[in-house]
């Protein structure tokens, strides 16, 4: 415990903030067309207005900006239902809301075709909710506790139920083109209207978790520690659980299916910062929004001027930290 607090905290929020301004720069310097610090000084400033600066103002600067926030709440969205359900394999991606606000996605494309982009934001959010509340009733049929183990598997079990609805609904009405362009588009064609509409959410969300961090703190220690302590646990949970929703659900509407952000990068925060959420909260949205940036430009660049989809970038690095969790028992990095 001294170890992990040696370095005050203080200083870790502040290299936090360094390492993600030098991935912003990153983002906004590397990809198809060449860009220099001059141009990204001129798009940021009141500068002239020449293609690489429109190509910055226009296509890479919202692009960047959203990449933090979904890289933020993917984040704090992971280290909440972490932290609420006692289980290291939580993740939203896992727990069935991705695939729950995919769904939902399809049956709006079907039904309701003409609707906003608010509109289908809202959607994503019902699925998620939806989602996760099959998989939390699946996970505690038993009047034994609930394991993480029987969670993941209730999560896998609903996600591919989801899923499989998601796929027959597109394949029945002939939009499963669309629905895998949005699904798998990741951060491609992210626009300044859609930005503007999720911005509000992911940002109110964060404050909310992040002023209840303490009370977060308590749940994951256990339930009767935070009721011994006062804590108003029917409260404090549905609160964070519509965070997790509004956090999981505007993301997905922008970026379609993305996966481990919430479960690795919780993981190696505490690692960082020890087991407090008021620590926690705050790194994990720093390092999500980091490492959003980070496989985000790994997409646009590893085979430019081409782009590789920014699920496959993430599923590559989560799918053997995944196994690494499941093999330490929950406890790798923690």
């Amino acid at each position: 415990m001294k170890k992990k607090r040696s370095i005050p905290f203080s200083y870790k929020v502040f290299g936090g903030i360094l390492v993600l301004v030098l991935c912003f720069l990153i983002a906004m310097i590397f990809g198809a067309k060449e860009i220099t610090l001059h141009d990204l000084w001129h798009a940021l400033t009141a500068g002239s207005l020449d293609d690489n600066v429109l190509i910055l103002r226009e296509i890479r600067l919202p692009r960047e900006l959203a990449a933090i926030l979904i890289g933020s709440a993917f984040a704090i969205s992971g280290a909440i239902m972490q932290g609420v359900t006692r289980n290291p394999l939580a993740d939203p991606g896992l727990l069935g809301l991705t695939s729950g606000a995919n769904m939902a996605l399809a049956l709006t494309f079907v039904f309701l075709p003409g609707l906003n982009y608010f509109g289908i934001m809202v959607a994503c959010f019902l699925g998620a909710a939806l989602g996760a509340a099959l998989v939390l009733f699946l996970g505690s049929t038993s009047r034994a506790r609930m394991s993480p183990i029987r969670i993941v598997l209730a999560g896998a079990a609903v996600s591919a139920f989801l899923y499989a609805i998601s796929s027959g609904v597109s394949i029945a009405f002939k939009i499963s083109k669309d629905v895998s362009m949005w699904t798998a588009g990741g951060l491609i064609g992210t626009t300044w209207g859609q930005l503007q509409t999720i911005a509000p959410v992911i940002i109110l969300g964060i404050v909310v978790a992040l002023i209840l961090s303490n009370q977060l703190t308590m749940l994951s220690l256990s339930d009767e520690v935070a009721i011994g302590l006062g804590q108003k646990l029917v409260q404090i949970k549905s609160i964070l659980f519509v965070l997790i929703i509004l956090l999981t659900g505007a993301s997905v509407a922008l970026v379609g299916n993305i996966a481990f952000v919430g479960l690795m990068i919780p993981h190696i925060v505490r690692m960082i910062v020890g087991t407090d959420y008021r620590y926690i909260l705050p790194i994990s949205a720093l390092s999500g929004a980091s490492f959003m940036l980070l496989a985000d430009t790994i997409g646009r660049t590893i085979n430019s001027p081409y782009e590789t989809p920014v699920a496959a970038i993430l599923a590559m690095v989560g799918l053997p930290f995944f196994l690494l969790v499941v093999r330490k028992g929950g406890k790798a990095l923690s």
